[in-house]
C-alpha cells in the first residue's frame, strides 16, 4: 500500500514543495525514512509512533518506508511530523487519502498534538506558488500562515481531531484571516534628549536617505540614546518589507504568536563579543545572523572598536550588496541584509581624547592602536562620521521638550517620497542604495558645487567610494530641503560628515 501527502521544506527564507511517500509493506517489521533527512527527521520515527497509538489508532507491524522527494534536497526540522503520520494512516486506510491540493507541517507530541514550528509563512508561500489550495497548520502557527491570503489555513491541535475532520465528522473551521491593529506608537522619542542638535540633524539625514552612520563621543555624551530613536523617525514598512522581515523571524522562531506581523522595523544591537557567524549567519544548517535579523531595520555595533577586526571586516560585503551568502558543503543560502549600520565608539580608550577638560591621558600612539582597529575599506561604507561632544552644564538643566520624533519623521517621509517617485521602478528604495548609471543622472553637480568636492577630495584624500558616497549624502540632503538640484550648501554639508579624521584633532 501506498499514499502520498504534500509538505513542504525550507532552504533558507524560501519554501519548496516535498512530496512524503509512504510504502507499507509486508516482511520483518521496520521503519525506514530516506530522502536526505537529517537526525530531527529521522527522530519523527519514534515520535509519530507515539503519537499514533496515543491517538487511538493501530500502528501497523509491517515494514514502512518514507521517501521524502526530491531526494535530493535535504530535509531538516520537525515539520514532517504530521504529513509522515498522515500518509501512515492513510496507506493503512484507517483515513482517506488526503487531497492532492493539500499540504501538511507540523511537529507531534508523544501524546498527539501538535506543536508550533519555525518558518511558516515562506512555507505558507511556497504552498500557494506550487498550487496547493489548502494547508494544515499546528493551530499556534495558523495566525501566521494566514498572512498568505492565496491558500486555505486549516488550523490542527491534535491527531484526533484532524482524524475526524479528514473523516468527515468534525470538520475543522479554516483560520480567519488575520490583520494587524495600528502599529504602536514608539517608546523612544527623541524629544527626550537634551541638545545634540547636530547628531540629530545627521541622524535625521541618515533615516531620509538610508545611510550608514558612526557616532564619536565620550562617554555619557548621548550615543547610544540618540541610535536607540532612530527607528522613531525611519519610513514606515511597507507590507511587502513588513513580510520578508517576517520571514526572516518566523525561521528564527522570534514570531509572537497573537501578533505574528512583524509591523516595527528591527533594531538589533549584538555585544562586541558576538562570532562571525553570530553576525552574519552560518552554523551546519545555514541560519540568518544578525546582519538578517536587522534587514529593513538598524544594525547597532556600540563600542566598535570592541569587536573583532574578522567579525567587522565579515561584514563589508554584506554592507555592499544588500545580502549575505553563506556557503557550505551541503550548498549555499541567501539571506538579505539590507541594514543602515549605526556605530558608537570613544575616541579613545578612556574615551576623553580631545575633550576641553584635558581628563584624557592617552598618548597619541594609544589612540592611534585604538583607532587602528577599524579598517580603512570599513570606515570606506559609512557614509557619515559624526561627533557627539559631551553635553554642559546648561544643556542638561533645560527643561524645554525638543523636537519629537513625529515632527522629524515627517521630514524623513517627505524626501523619501521624493526618492521613491525618482528612482520608481529601478529596485531601489532610497539614495544609499543608487548605483552608478543613477549618481551621474541625479547627482549632477554644478561648477562651484564641483571645485568644492574637488577641494574636499584633494585635502581628506578621499577614495572613490568616499566620492560617491558623499554625493549620495548630498543628494539626500538637497532633498531634505526640497531643492531638485545639489547645491553647494548641501556639498558643503555632506563633506562635513566625511572630515572627521579618527586620531587626530
Amino acid at each position: 500500500m501506498i499514499a502520498e501527502v504534500n509538505s513542504l521544506g525550507l532552504h533558507g527564507i524560501s519554501g519548496f514543495p516535498v512530496t512524503v511517500e509512504c510504502h507499507i509493506s509486508s516482511g520483518l517489521p521496520g521503519f525506514d525514512v530516506v530522502g536526505l533527512p537529517d537526525a530531527a527527521v529521522k527522530e519523527a520515527r519514534e515520535r509519530v509512533r507515539a503519537a499514533v497509538k496515543n491517538s487511538g489508532f493501530r500502528f501497523p507491524v509491517s515494514r514502512i518506508t518514507l521517501n521524502l522527494a526530491p531526494a535530493d534536497t535535504k530535509k531538516s526540522g520537525t515539520i514532517y511530523d504530521l504529513p509522515i503520520l498522515v500518509g501512515i494512516l492513510a496507506a493503512t486506510e484507517l483515513i482517506p487519502a488526503p487531497d492532492k491540493k493539500s499540504a501538511f507541517l507540523g511537529e507531534l507530541s508523544l501524546q498527539g498534538k501538535l506543536r508550533s514550528v519555525n518558518g511558516v509563512l515562506s512555507m505558507a508561500v511556497a504552498a500557494a506558488q506550487a498550487g496547493f489550495e489548502t494547508l494544515y497548520v499546528p493551530a499556534a502557527n495558523a495566525p501566521e500562515a494566514t498572512l498568505c491570503p492565496e491558500v486555505r489555513v486549516i488550523p490542527v491541535t491534535s491527531v484526533p481531531q484532524l482524524a475526524a475532520h479528514l473523516t468527515g465528522e468534525a470538520p475543522i473551521a479554516p483560520q480567519p484571516r488575520w490583520e494587524p491593529a495600528a502599529p504602536p506608537a514608539a517608546a523612544l522619542d527623541y524629544r527626550d534628549v537634551k541638545g545634540q542638535v547636530q547628531a540629530k540633524r545627521a541622524l535625521e539625514v541618515a533615516a531620509a536617505g538610508g545611510h550608514n552612520i558612526l557616532l564619536i563621543g565620550p562617554p555619557g555624551s548621548g550615543k547610544s540614546m540618540l541610535s536607540k530613536r532612530l527607528p522613531s523617525i525611519l519610513p514606515d514598512m511597507t507590507r511587502q518589507e513588513a513580510l520578508e522581515v517576517t520571514q526572516i523571524h518566523s525561521i528564527m522562531g522570534l514570531l509572537d504568536r497573537d501578533s505574528p506581523l512583524v509591523t516595527v522595523r528591527p533594531f538589533r544591537s549584538p555585544h562586541h563579543t558576538i562570532s562571525i557567524a553570530g553576525l552574519t549567519g552560518g552554523g551546519s544548517t545555514p541560519r540568518p545572523g544578525e546582519i538578517s535579523l536587522a534587514n529593513k531595520g538598524v544594525l547597532f555595533l556600540d563600542e566598535l572598536p570592541e569587536f573583532k577586526k574578522d567579525t567587522m571586516e565579515a561584514m563589508r560585503q554584506p554592507l555592499e550588496d544588500g545580502a549575505v551568502t553563506i556557503s557550505r558543503a551541503s550548498g549555499s543560502v541567501t539571506y538579505p541584509s539590507d541594514i543602515m549600520l549605526v556605530c558608537a565608539m570613544n575616541p579613545c580608550r578612556c574615551g576623553w581624547y580631545g575633550d576641553p577638560s584635558g581628563r584624557c591621558h592617552c598618548s597619541q600612539q594609544a589612540v592611534d592602536a585604538y583607532m587602528g582597529k577599524i579598517s580603512g575599506p570599513m570606515l570606506d561604507r559609512i557614509d557619515m562620521i559624526v561627533s557627539v561632544p559631551a553635553l554642559d552644564f546648561a544643556e542638561l538643566r533645560q527643561m524645554a521638550p525638543a523636537e519629537s520624533s513625529a515632527e522629524i519623521k515627517k521630514r524623513v517621509m517627505a524626501a523619501r517620497a521624493v526618492q521613491q517617485a525618482r528612482l520608481e521602478g529601478s529596485g531601489v528604495a532610497c539614495n544609499a542604495r543608487m548605483q552608478p548609471g543613477q549618481l551621474r543622472r541625479y547627482c549632477a553637480l554644478g561648477d562651484e558645487g564641483a571645485k568644492l568636492l574637488k577641494t574636499a577630495f584633494d585635502r581628506l584624500a578621499l577614495t572613490a567610494r568616499s566620492y560617491d558616497r558623499i554625493l549620495k549624502v548630498a543628494r539626500t540632503i538637497a532633498d531634505l530641503d526640497g531643492s531638485a538640484e545639489i547645491g553647494p550648501k548641501h556639498i558643503a554639508e555632506a563633506i562635513q560628515y566625511r572630515s572627521y579624521q579618527l586620531g587626530k584633532q
